[in-house]
């Protein structure tokens, strides 16, 4: 009896201690370091697909933006080609204000006509202040007025703390942006003219015979990062948005008032190595994919397919997505007529209990009504389905 007494312990224990390892395994697959602290005013980290942010630091203190200004005024120009408003073989003429822009330039000449397409070239890769007021000028009709409509445009985009002032980035009284809203800005400019953002990756670019290159110095150190933006002036110190793209994943981080152009692109280099070592980007459900397929009460057809508007990306620490769980929650009674995109639920991605992601679910297919009797059957069905609980 003594024996077996001590083999239960044994066993006891054995057990014990290998549900404890599995615990510590199960906690070491989902603990994360703390996120860098960064030498900078202010950081962000943005996942591009999901839109959320993966580390964070006084990201809505408005802030001097410097050159990363001109990441709307490239924007603009971009919309304006996408509207057909302009081409970026257009000529635009060359006003002396344009040609005395102080600070970096692409070296234009007044009275000269130069392409849209120079002109976008000389703003992103060089940038150019002489560049940037000449669009400003030719799609505006003057820089105030140019000033005015990149406000406009960076309200409609959610960038709720952004002001501008000009379209360079030089000082100005009332001019300002914040880390967020400039990771909003860099996410539009990639997602919404993705045949103008190659631009962004290019390290030189020649005019009038003057070889400049890029000042992203990530473009040389990291294959991944193919933008965006350098800006710098005494007032914001050194600043810089990058995104790269690894196996998939696509980051953005927006550094802003470093010591040094050095100092902006180590402090960034931190934030997207952070990202891409603790986080993955998972797609569960894309648009138009058929979730679920419900009984509909009175119509033409017996079910009605549902599923979401827009593609479901959401970002979450490496080894939990084994740990995902969906949930479909549709409306018990669902009658024609029904209107494509009309919603009847919602599905829900949660992660040990914690709702990470919810979108409604919409029908994917009109469905008209059914005919006279299918709609009195239906109800009287429907009459006693009710009455029986």
């Amino acid at each position: 009896m003594r024996i077996f007494r001590q083999l239960r312990i044994k066993a006891t224990i054995l057990i014990s201690a290998l549900g404890l390892m599995a615990s510590l395994m199960v906690q070491a697959a989902t603990l994360i370091p703390a996120a860098p602290k960064l030498a900078a005013s202010s950081y962000v980290l943005m996942d591009a697909d999901s839109g959320q942010i993966l580390v964070e630091h006084d990201a809505d203190k408005q802030l001097p933006p410097a050159s990363l200004t001109k990441m709307m005024t490239a924007y603009m120009v971009e919309a304006e080609i996408a509207k057909g408003s302009i081409t970026p073989d257009d000529q635009v003429l060359i006003s002396v204000k344009a040609w005395k822009a102080p600070g970096s330039r692409m070296f234009i000449k007044e009275g000269t006509s130069v392409s849209i397409s120079d002109l976008l070239k000389g703003i992103i890769i060089q940038s150019g202040n002489d560049a940037s007021i000449a669009v400003a000028e030719h799609i505006g009709g003057s820089e105030e007025a140019f000033a005015d409509l990149m406000t406009q445009h960076a309200l409609a985009l959610g960038m709720k703390n952004t002001q501008y002032m000009n379209a360079t980035g030089l000082p100005a009284q009332g001019h300002f942006s914040t880390a967020r809203d400039l990771a909003i800005l860099a996410n539009r400019i990639i997602k919404d003219y993705p045949e103008q953002y190659s631009v962004y990756a290019e390290k030189y670019f020649t005019y009038n015979n003057i070889r400049q290159p890029n000042r992203n110095r990530l473009l040389w150190r990291d294959k991944s990062v193919d933008g965006l933006k350098t800006g710098h002036t005494e007032e914001a110190g050194y600043c810089l948005v990058a995104s790269a793209e690894r196996s998939g994943m696509r980051l953005i981080s927006v550094v802003m008032g470093t010591k040094s152009e050095e100092a902006r692109a180590r402090e960034s280099q931190k934030l997207l190595a952070y990202g891409f070592r603790y986080y993955e980007t998972l797609k569960p459900y894309t648009a138009g994919e058929v979730l679920n397929e419900p009984r509909i009460w009175a119509g033409e057809s017996e079910k009605v397919k549902l599923g979401i508007r827009d593609d479901l990306s959401m970002t979450i620490p490496r080894g939990q997505a084994k740990r995902l769980t969906a949930k479909l929650n549709v409306n018990k009674v669902i009658k024609a007529p029904v209107v494509a995109g009309e919603s009847f639920g919602v599905v829900q991605i949660s992660l040990d209990g914690n709702v990470l992601a919810e979108r409604p679910l919409v029908a994917l297919e009109s469905v008209k009504e059914g005919g006279f009797f299918k709609r009195l059957w239906d109800s009287v069905v429907l009459f006693f389905t009710d009455l029986m609980g």
